[in-house]
């Protein structure tokens, strides 16, 4: 089957789902993009990497990461390889240098690990025809409506359920001092929220 390399391309605080986040995969040198609902643990494994964020102790992906590399194993790519019932299903293909394995796992946990490894995202073809958006305009405007889009296209199993905070009314310094005490105390959930009302702050 014809595989669709992705990118990450956006991830914010759920409107519509308490506790959770949407995650946008795009299509690489497409307009095609793939929304999906996932849980708030793996929305801030998958922010803390790509900020570069530096957690006082390893988060469960990383100490993954750790343990995989202490024994030679990399992960070469992620495959998103089904979608069922709104659900979608990956795979790791890993590698000691001479085998080949891979592992079933949720698809947030496959992205946290695939931005700590560097490795390449893929989906079938029949997976972003079925399940994808086709973008018109550019992607702030698609990612302002993206949470709607992403709780009727597909999600993962939730179960958090974590009550959300307004930020709105504070300045961006009062925010940066909020997201270093944040970080600092390891609430690594108030930390990405904090991200996510900064990174609006700073594309007006």
């Amino acid at each position: 089957m014809k595989k669709v390399k992705l990118d990450i391309i956006g991830l914010s605080y759920s409107q519509t789902q308490s506790g959770a986040y949407a995650l946008v995969l795009g299509e690489v040198n497409g307009r095609r993009r793939l929304p999906i609902i996932i849980g708030a643990f793996e929305a801030q494994a998958i922010a803390i990497e790509i900020e570069k964020m530096t957690p006082s102790r390893p988060l469960t992906h990383d100490l993954f990461k750790s343990f995989a590399q202490a024994y030679q194993i990399q992960i070469q790519e992620i495959l998103i390889y089904n979608l069922v019932d709104g659900v979608f299903f990956a795979k790791l293909i890993c590698t000691d240098g001479q085998n080949v394995r891979e592992i079933d796992a949720r698809t947030s946990d496959a992205i946290a690990l695939a931005v700590r490894f560097k490795a390449a995202i893929y989906t079938y073809e029949f997976i972003i025809s079925s399940a994808g958006i086709v973008i018109e305009g550019n992607d702030l405007l698609f990612l302002e409506n993206m949470d709607s889009m992403a709780k009727e296209k597909g999600s993962e199993d939730i179960s958090t359920s974590i009550p959300g905070t307004n930020y709105k009314s504070l300045s961006v310094e009062e925010l940066q001092q909020k997201l270093q005490e944040a970080i600092t105390d390891e609430a690594y959930e108030k930390a990405a929220r904090i991200r996510d009302e900064l990174n609006k702050r700073n594309t007006l």
